[in-house]
């Protein structure tokens, strides 16, 4: 009998020890991917695959492993689902049906894989690391884009007649400076959060610091949208919260026009003239919202934009430049997948942007509510952003956002994860 025993608790230990080996393997490839994201969407792609594999592996070998419900699952699968089915009514389906794989595989399992592992405060601690070196990275190479200087003239990003002494705007390590704005706003916030809640003088004089760096870099991207979608973020934050917000918004605001003349007058165009890129913006906008009226169940079709867009325009009037997206996420959406995939998706969204809010006020450790009011704040600046552009369109933005809304419900969302939600001051 005792020799049974023994062997029972022999084999108890070896479950445990494989549990616990699955367990941080799954971690690890979500460290991974978090750590690629704005480096490499590449390497994060392969990470992200990894980690889909070995959850999968972890759920059918581990008996206690279970399947875990978040709280916007249901607006994400029929988001997903009808993103599937407009890939029918595309033009063009073989194109429609990769970009749909690849685009909403790449974030669909990011939000699986992210929302299926995370299980402690420890393992979210873990990730934000992961996040946090990948941004240091990125924001130095902006600034050595900034120093050593890059040639931007021939990239289309700014209008040379309206801005003709503009030359410089970095990306870093993403596709374009619009997008790496929108990048930046999203770290922005999320470093705004831990320094308006840090009580230790020294560590808010450091994240006070980093804040004034991150700026810096935007304001390097000159992106008009993604400026005022931060500036309005935290000036919100201030009117509601701390007034002297405002006061370090405009101090740092002030000093960044002060220094560099150009961004001034590339922000002070929104409101004094029209350049190139605000009349094409409308003129897309126009055309969208025909697109939309068309088509208001299941839109054009996935990733069809730039194939549909041509029967529309009447702005460009060049069938050889193409528009990939509407440079407004709220139409995009609506015109390639309909009005109702639409309104799924912006479920999923605003109800996350909520839902984090909440969090950011419950009972639970100081750690996450910071983070949870970064994820607020990062899906403001997003929001805010996307009457104006759509940075989602792109890979890794998108990856990065159904990262971080799958962190927070996995946080704060699921009953079960108690030992995440209990207080650990």
């Amino acid at each position: 009998m005792a020799e049974t025993d023994t062997l029972s608790v022999i084999e108890q230990k070896k479950l445990q020890s494989r549990q616990r080996s699955m367990e941080n393997q799954c971690y690890f490839a979500l460290r991974a991917e978090a750590f690629f994201i704005a480096l490499s969407p590449q390497l994060a792609g392969i990470a992200l695959a990894l980690g889909v594999v070995l959850w999968l592996r972890r759920w059918i070998c581990d008996p206690e492993f279970h399947f875990r419900r978040l709280p916007y699952d249901v607006p994400v699968f029929l988001f997903i689902l009808i993103g599937a089915a407009s890939v029918a009514v595309s033009p063009n389906p073989a194109f429609s049906f990769y970009n749909y794989y690849v685009l909403v595989g790449s974030y669909a399992f990011t939000y699986f894989l992210a929302g299926q592992t995370l299980r402690t405060e420890e393992q979210l601690r873990g990730v934000l690391k992961m996040l946090a070196w990948s941004a240091a990275l990125s924001v130095l190479y902006g600034f050595y884009q900034f120093a050593f200087g890059i040639e931007t003239a021939d990239m289309k990003w700014v209008d040379g007649d309206a801005f003709p002494e503009l030359k410089k705007r970095v990306f870093s390590t993403w596709e374009n400076p619009n997008i790496f704005a929108g990048y930046l706003g999203e770290v922005i916030a999320m470093v705004f959060a831990f320094f308006v809640s840090e009580e230790e003088k020294g560590k808010r004089w450091r994240l006070g610091s980093v804040l004034c760096a991150l700026a810096a870099c935007l304001a390097m991207t000159y992106a008009r949208g993604a400026c005022f979608a931060v500036v309005l973020t935290l000036a919100g934050y201030g009117l509601v919260k701390d007034r002297r917000i405002l006061l370090g918004c405009a101090a740092i605001g002030g000093l960044l026009l002060l220094f560099d003349p150009m961004l001034a007058e590339r922000l002070a165009s929104v409101f004094t003239k029209v350049d190139t890129s605000s009349e094409m913006r409308l003129a897309i906008w126009e055309s969208t919202a025909a697109m939309i009226l068309d088509h208001p169940i299941l839109g054009i079709g996935w990733g069809a934009y730039r194939m549909v867009y041509h029967e529309y325009d009447f702005y460009i009037n060049d069938v050889s430049v193409d528009i990939y997206h509407a440079h407004n996420m709220y139409l995009n959406y609506a015109a390639e997948i309909g009005v109702i995939g639409a309104a799924a998706y912006f479920w999923f969204f605003f109800g996350t942007m909520i839902s984090a809010f909440l969090a950011s006020r419950a009972e639970t450790s100081a750690f996450v509510r910071r983070f949870e009011l970064g994820c607020a704040l990062a899906l403001v600046t997003v929001a805010l952003g996307g009457f104006t552009d759509d940075v989602v369109f792109n890979i890794p933005t998108s990856m990065l956002l159904w990262l971080g809304c799958a962190l927070s419900m996995a946080v704060t969302g699921d009953p079960a994860a108690e030992e995440i939600c209990k207080t650990q001051e």
